[in-house]
């Protein structure tokens, strides 16, 4: 597809070296230093910038000094212009998570490479192995606000709904509907959250479908590019992913809740909705006769 949010593999190869280009592989730490990866790509993960003290580990490090350090040590400036990957086959949304984790930083200019790792070595582009260690950037992280959303005000607006907001629940619908889950205290989903599992938007080649594929299936779901969309998932991973496609297709007010469904079931003042009869229709479990 061709989008700004994007970059094909053929115009990424012959951008390579440029001087203000940070490419951030984002995949894990065994598949890029051992497995390969693209020349001069540096490495992280969505993990490096949770919170250290914190049980629910989508939660953001609130240190931001902190993580400031960390974006430079990328080779992040404030010129930069950085192309984010990974294996779109073998992970959460990734790399949704750390183009959504810029935009919350106050980088702005930044694409995720179309088809990721899968099309580049599928068509036989350059690879390196190694770890690659750049010159420190100069960012400044400036928070950006308005692309996130804390548990206390999301369960504010569960209780009193704004108009035109709209929850998305980007897991799978077994987990939606209330599939118990290790390490989850409470099983089921936000109450009035619409399931749009996060990963319905890709080819066969791993790129991104087209546009209008990806629209239609919004409108499917009643979703308006002028709605408030706030997206989750377990660990807000999965939901960046999905907060990524509604920036492609053109929606302006979403968030995402890193917290997510870690954070929320822990805590019981948080409300939660199970729908246990369409769990047993989606597993083929038959209910229990009634007894005569």
């Amino acid at each position: 597809m061709n989008h700004p949010l994007l970059i094909d593999t053929d115009t990424l190869q012959k951008q390579l070296g440029k001087p203000k280009l940070v490419v951030i592989d984002v995949r894990g730490n065994a598949a890029y230093e051992y497995g390969g990866h693209i020349p001069g790509a540096v490495h992280t993960t969505w993990h490096q910038y949770s919170d250290p003290n914190a049980v629910a580990k989508g939660l953001l490090d609130p240190d931001m000094n902190r993580m400031e350090q960390k974006m430079r040590a990328l080779g992040l400036s404030e010129d930069s212009e950085v192309v984010i990957y990974s294996n779109p086959f073998d992970n959460w949304g990734d790399e949704g998570r750390m183009f959504w984790m810029l935009e919350y930083f106050g980088h702005r200019n930044m694409r995720i490479l179309d088809g990721g790792w899968v099309k580049w070595i599928t068509e036989q582009r350059p690879f390196e192995h190694g770890r690659v260690t750049p010159k420190p950037g100069n960012f400044s992280v400036k928070p950006a606000t308005h692309t996130i959303i804390g548990k206390d005000e999301l369960r504010a607006m569960v209780k009193h709904p704004p108009p035109d907001m709209k929850i998305l629940d980007a897991r799978s619908l077994e987990e939606y509907l209330g599939k118990e889950v290790s390490g989850i205290p409470r099983p089921g989903h936000i109450p009035s959250a619409i399931h749009l599992s996060w990963n319905g938007f890709l080819n066969a080649n791993a790129t991104v479908k087209d546009l209008t594929a990806i629209k239609a299936a919004l409108e499917e779901k009643g979703l308006e590019p002028d709605h408030d969309i706030v997206c989750y998932c377990t660990g807000g991973v999965r939901s960046s992913w999905l907060y990524f496609v509604l920036k492609l297709a053109g929606f302006q007010k979403v968030r995402n809740y890193p917290g997510s469904w870690w954070e929320w079931s822990r805590d019981f003042a948080c409300p939660v909705e199970k729908d246990f009869q369409g769990l047993q229709k989606v597993l083929g479990i038959e209910a229990p006769a009634r007894p005569s």
